[in-house]
């Protein structure tokens, strides 16, 4: 049956709403395959009824032009929300992706991670009278300057703006600047108590 596989794309999204699953490489190419028959197909009948004027094929010829838009619309939707949550993981968790889901992606969507926040770190460095701003910090209006945290791992070696340097061991609890700490509380190395 027509437009099953590229289907599947679409709601293996819409299962994992708060995650991105597994890259379908396979499903893709299977989709893929199938298109470029319908396309074919469509070509030849097509040229069969140019050639004859014969108008009974052109129900068959517009069944198949759907499918085969169906199939474009639901992979170019598939590949672009993987890319948004891909997006979204920049500004949640920092330039790094996390191993669990670095797993489920594919090459190119790694270097479309690398090349957007190498954009996102040229242009936040370009703001702010050339001091440039982290745009990723403070997604939320704090509710206080200084923040108390339980480190969730052995992180080592802390450096302030002040210069005071604190130790991250972990289960280890601080009371520190929210601004200097944003991006190990994104990364998951530090964790807000309260």
């Amino acid at each position: 049956m027509l437009g099953v596989k590229s289907l599947e794309l679409v709601k293996d999204l819409s299962r994992n709403p708060d995650s991105i699953p597994t890259f379908r490489d396979d499903t893709i190419r299977e989709v893929l395959v199938e298109t470029q028959e319908i396309f074919n197909a469509n070509s030849r009948d097509a040229r069969i009824c140019s050639s004859t004027n014969n108008q009974q094929l052109l129900p068959i010829l517009s069944f198949r032009h759907a499918a085969l838009e169906r199939n474009k619309r639901c992979m170019l939707a598939y590949l672009y929300n993987r890319l948004e949550r891909i997006r979204n993981i920049r500004w949640d968790t920092g330039p790094t992706i996390p191993e669990h889901i670095k797993t489920n992606l594919c090459e190119p969507e790694i270097q479309w991670f690398n090349g957007y926040n190498k954009l996102l770190a040229k242009y936040m460095k370009s703001v702010g009278d050339g001091q440039g701003i982290d745009l990723t910090c403070d997604m939320e209006p704090p509710k206080s300057l200084y923040i108390e945290v339980r480190c969730l791992e052995d992180y080592g070696k802390f450096e302030l703006e002040d210069g005071e340097v604190i130790f991250l061991k972990r289960n280890s609890q601080h009371y520190l600047p929210r601004v200097q700490i944003e991006p190990l509380l994104k990364q998951g190395i530090l964790q807000q108590i309260n």
